[in-house]
This record gives C-alpha cells, sequence and structure tokens, in this order.
C-alpha cells in the first residue's frame, strides 16, 4: 500500500521520497506528521509531512540518515514498499492572516516548513523565507518554496551560497526594515532557540515546531516531554508547534544530548 514513487537525493545523507498514502494524503494538514515502519519489527519513525498531493493521493518525505533505521528507508527505491505509514498525526499548524510572516527553516527543518510557508501565502500573508545550512549542497527544497514566498533569502555558513551568515542574521535583516507580524521557526534546536531569543528582543510572535525531539509519536514513552511556559507538554500529541518564546530549550538540548 506504502510503495515509493519516487526518490531524490537532496545531498548525501538526505532523501526525498513521494510515497503512496491515498487516505493520509486526503486529510493531511501542515504541521501533521507521520509514523514510518520499514521492516517488520523495524523502529518507529516520525516524520513530518513535507507536502501532498490528495489527487495523486501521495505524501512527500525527507528522510535524513542518522541511524540503521533511516539508513534502511533511505536504502529504499521506487516500487519498493514502507511496512507501515501512520498518520496524519499531531496538531495542525494554526495558520491566519497575520500581514507579514517570515519562515525560517534549518537544514531538514525546511521540509516541515514547506507546507507551513504554502498555507500561509494561501492565507494571504506576505511571506518571507529565509532558508539556513553549512554550506550550499545542504540547503534544500529551495525551488518548492520559491513560487510560495514574496521574498526568498539564503544565509550558509561558509558563504558558498546565498550571503555568508546565521539564520538570525536574515532574520533580523526582515525585522528591521519592515514590520513583521510573526515568524515560524523550524531546525535544530539550538538554532530555534537563537530565533526565539532575537524576536523576543524584538515582541514578534513565535511558532517554532520541536519534532526533533519525538519517539515513539504516540504519547506512550514520554521521551519528547517539553517544558512549556512552565508546564510539561508532550511534542508527538500537544504539538509538534508552540510558542517558541515559552519554550524551555535549555532543557530541551540537555534531553536530546542524552540520546546522542
Amino acid at each position: 500500500m506504502f510503495t515509493i514513487l519516487e526518490k531524490e537525493h537532496f545531498s548525501e545523507n538526505v532523501v526525498k521520497f513521494i510515497v503512496e498514502a491515498p487516505q493520509i494524503a486526503r486529510s493531511r494538514r501542515p504541521g501533521h506528521f507521520v509514523i514510518v515502519r520499514c521492516g517488520e519489527g523495524g523502529e518507529r519513525i516520525p516524520l513530518t509531512i513535507a507536502d501532498a498531493d490528495p489527487v495523486r493521493g501521495t505524501i512527500m518525505l525527507v528522510v535524513q540518515q542518522v541511524g540503521v533505521s533511516t539508513c534502511k528507508i533511505c536504502a529504499l527505491e521506487p516500487g519498493d514498499s514502507l511496512t507501515d505509514v501512520v498518520g496524519p498525526l499531531g496538531q495542525a499548524t494554526h495558520i491566519g492572516h497575520v500581514g507579514t510572516v517570515v519562515c525560517c527553516g534549518g537544514g531538514v527543518g525546511v521540509a516541515p516548513l514547506l507546507p507551513i510557508i504554502k498555507a500561509m501565502k494561501q492565507a494571504g500573508n506576505r511571506v518571507v523565507t529565509v532558508l539556513a545550512a553549512r554550506t550550499r549542497e545542504l540547503v534544500i527544497l529551495e525551488d518548492q518554496v520559491a513560487p510560495w514566498s514574496d521574498e526568498v533569502i539564503v544565509m550558509t555558513d561558509d558563504g558558498s551560497y546565498g550571503r555568508k551568515g546565521l539564520v538570525t542574521d536574515g532574520v533580523e535583516d526582515v525585522i528591521r526594515r519592515e514590520k513583521v507580524d510573526q515568524v515560524v521557526t523550524i531546525g535544530p534546536a539550538v538554532m530555534m532557540k537563537f530565533v526565539a531569543k532575537l524576536t523576543e528582543r524584538y515582541g514578534v510572535p513565535t511558532m517554532c515546531s520541536l519534532n526533533t525531539i519525538m519517539v515513539d509519536g504516540t504519547g506512550m514513552c514520554g521521551a519528547c516531554r517539553v517544558t512549556v511556559g512552565g508546564r510539561t507538554r508532550f511534542v508527538c500529541v500537544d504539538g509538534p508547534e508552540f510558542d517558541a518564546h515559552q519554550v524551555d530549550f535549555d532543557e530541551m538540548l540537555m534531553r536530546l544530548r542524552s540520546y546522542n
């Protein structure tokens, strides 16, 4: 049922799949994720739905090879099938007409950011997208976000593409030149932490996605516990998106290190 129809390497360790999943494609909304399993007895892997085509009955998944299970998934080819794809799960992104929205993504965080960019634009917002990566080779989905963005800014750590600098440099430049009504940030936890610190100084409401800490995806394992506004939340059932200014990123980073 969950046949892989297309496969594309974004980089050596990041792969895009188009997977046949008609029921999920019809019901998915921005912010939703799925649980994927490759092989009987395989590990459950939570992956954000990067895009969906309800007519074709497909979803887009972007997978980064970081361990045995993701390596098995990335080794699959068109015609192969995933054993399980369960979803859509999680809380959908709140989309509204707010004015100017800056959407900033780091590395593979651009994948879950893509459907939010599209939805924000369709809601009538001005959308400025900031893509960040260490090098040119690690910038993904630029062509896909461009049609839904009024402006795309690319930042690379080494200056090999776009502008040299961090994602916060690009975001701050936009905030300084025009009124920004909301920021959405998705990427490594440390990146989101510093985006949140930046936007808090300017008083710009900011939403982040904490999907990187999810493990089981059903609220059963407790691995994705985070503190938001002084209260314990479970990313997989209460999120994955939260008010970035309320997230205890230092606690989250400490807990992420325990899994490495």
